[in-house]
């Protein structure tokens, strides 16, 4: 059977979206161009532009001022699209993105499918989403499909107009199905707990407040806090570590085995900001995760048998939570070994794939029998 043309477009493409990518391209049933270009300097994205199997087309992103006025304009993407001639086109599902238009004239006149993916339709809080929610429905109405980040997005799909049928839940996975979870004893090291960070250290993740929540924590439960990633904060929460909490450790960006190595001796891992993607790869070495709420993608991975999610910028949550969970060893175990098996069978990079595979599939049907 001829392999299925796909499309799939990207503001930029993150590092950890690479594994995904190469691994969706390496499907026999299809052939996968990718069509994206650069973040602004200011949002630190490491991206990459190799990706294995597929063809990589580099667009340059016009970026319209900021925040919640933030818009993107993708520069030639009819011109990518009609040398591709591709069957079905994934686009990100954001009505933000000004040159997505551009593709839906094209679909239609080409009789391509077009399937959305993204997080879920916006709340309509605020001037500017009050705004934009009036183009919504007109937008979403292009689309065959719709892939969402997390079940909290596909229902907000569904009460936007789509079936049931006609929406996938791909979680946003950046870790491959783990094989087994590195063995732990029982009992802590030293009888001391270790509390591990991972990422960029920047002010959203409010690892000064994880610093300063330790420090306040009973004598015989602060953990030793171990801080891997490197980023502007470094030089003040090295300060602020040096004044209120000296048990704290800076690896600065640790990778591959090196970074294997400290997942496997840690106990707890804490996201105590926003973002934070490498709670799945810490929970694939068996690590609990305390998580702060977000965008709803973490209600998927983030569950009361393998973790703890409070809420965001609250600090007696944290400080709470911290001392729950370091109170009770054997617990912290089990729920580590549930954070592995929400890794190995439900959120990893083979699932996310089988998902867009079952997404391009029916879109491909769907056109068939119109």
């Amino acid at each position: 059977m001829k392999p299925i043309q796909v499309f799939l477009q990207q503001r930029v493409i993150p590092v950890y979206r690479i594994p995904f990518l190469e691994l969706l391209a390496a499907h026999e049933g299809i052939n996968l161009t990718v069509f994206a270009g650069q973040p602004r300097p200011v949002e630190s994205i490491k991206t990459g532009q190799i990706i294995k199997g597929a063809q990589f087309i580099q667009t340059r992103n016009i970026h319209i001022l900021q925040d919640s006025f933030y818009f993107c304009y993708q520069r030639n993407l009819t011109a990518a699209l009609q040398e591709i001639k591709p069957e079905v086109i994934i686009l990100e599902g954001n009505v933000r993105y000004l040159s997505t238009r551009h593709a839906f004239g094209w679909a239609r006149q080409f009789h391509a499918g077009l399937i959305g993916w993204g997080l879920g339709v916006p709340p309509k809080q605020g001037t500017i989403n009050k705004l934009l929610n009036y183009s919504w429905k007109s937008f979403l109405s292009n689309f065959d499909a719709m892939i969402a980040y997390s079940q909290t997005g596909a229902e907000q799909y569904q009460s936007a107009g789509f079936s049931e049928q006609q929406v996938f839940t791909a979680v946003n996975a950046t870790v491959p199905r783990p094989a087994q979870p590195p063995e732990r004893p029982v009992t802590l090291t030293d009888g001391k707990a270790t509390v591990l960070y991972v990422g960029r250290l920047q002010a959203r993740k409010r690892l000064d407040v994880l610093i300063r929540t330790c420090a306040q924590l009973p004598p015989y439960l602060q953990p030793n806090l171990w801080i891997v990633g490197d980023g502007p904060m470094r030089e003040e929460l090295e300060k602020t570590a040096g004044l209120f909490y000296p048990n704290t450790r800076f690896f600065g960006g640790l990778y591959d085995r090196e970074l294997a190595e400290i997942y496997s001796q840690a106990d707890l891992f804490v996201l105590p900001g926003t973002g934070g993607l490498a709670a799945q790869q810490a929970m694939s070495y068996a690590l609990p995760v305390i998580m702060a709420a977000g965008d709803g993608t973490q209600a998927n991975l983030i569950k009361p048998e393998n973790g703890w999610t409070i809420p965001a910028d609250d600090d007696s949550a944290l400080f709470n939570t911290l001392s729950e969970a370091l109170s009770n060893p054997v617990k912290l175990r089990e729920k580590g070994q549930a954070a592995f098996h929400t890794i190995q069978k439900e959120i990893n990079i083979e699932a996310m794939v089988q998902e867009f595979l079952n997404a391009i599939q029916y879109t491909v049907e769907s056109r068939k029998n119109q």
